[in-house]
């Protein structure tokens, strides 16, 4: 009986061992964002129980999301203030197991209900993800950076965009809903 304590102990400090310190986390989380907009965009990361936290106030219109350390691939966002909602939202219903189309459904009724904030004009979401990050560099392996603009409501007739998936144009995901955006996918060879 006196091992179980000591095995709890370490069970949480290997916990706490995964998520990189704070200061790791912010210099990860602001590599999606421009360059001149990063040393003023606030940041969300995770504390040592796995819990997104905020890390850092921001002082302009970006938010940035640390990757998780749950997962194994690097991924990290950097996105509108105004988005702050919808994001979360989604967070939500991910932690409830809502995913995919359901969860589109679901954010969608929500802010054609009033239930959710969805700005009308454009706000910027930015993506970068990889295999993996190096802390002591500030480099991410296989890095692939994109880009979304949502444009609630936007049609290919009100945007002049394709809605077919392509690595070589801009192209309007969702057309006519709440969740209408524009995909900017670079070909992956431009990002290295």
């Amino acid at each position: 009986m006196r091992l179980l304590p000591c095995f709890l102990l370490l069970l949480s400090l290997s916990v706490h061992a995964e998520t990189p310190s704070p200061d790791i986390q912010i210099s990860q989380a602001i590599l999606a964002a421009p360059a001149d907009l990063r040393a003023d965009a606030a940041v969300l990361g995770y504390n040592a129980e796995g819990k997104l936290v905020e890390l850092r106030a921001g002082k302009n219109e970006l938010i940035c999301l640390a990757s998780d350390p749950a997962k194994s691939t690097f991924s990290v966002a950097c996105y509108h203030k105004d988005l702050a909602a919808f994001m979360q939202r989604g967070r939500e219903l991910l932690a409830e197991k809502i995913t995919g189309a359901k969860r589109n459904d679901v954010r969608w009724k929500e802010i054609a209900d009033g239930k959710l904030v969805m700005p009308r004009e454009p706000r910027t979401l930015y993506v970068l993800t990889g295999s993996s990050y190096d802390a002591a560099s500030g480099k991410v392996a296989d890095s692939y950076l994109r880009w979304v603009i949502y444009l609630p409501f936007a049609t290919p007739e009100s945007t002049g965009l394709s809605t077919k998936a392509s690595d070589n144009a801009p192209w309007l995901m969702y057309p006519g809903t709440a969740g209408a955006h524009i995909m900017i996918n670079p070909p992956r060879n431009a990002t290295k």
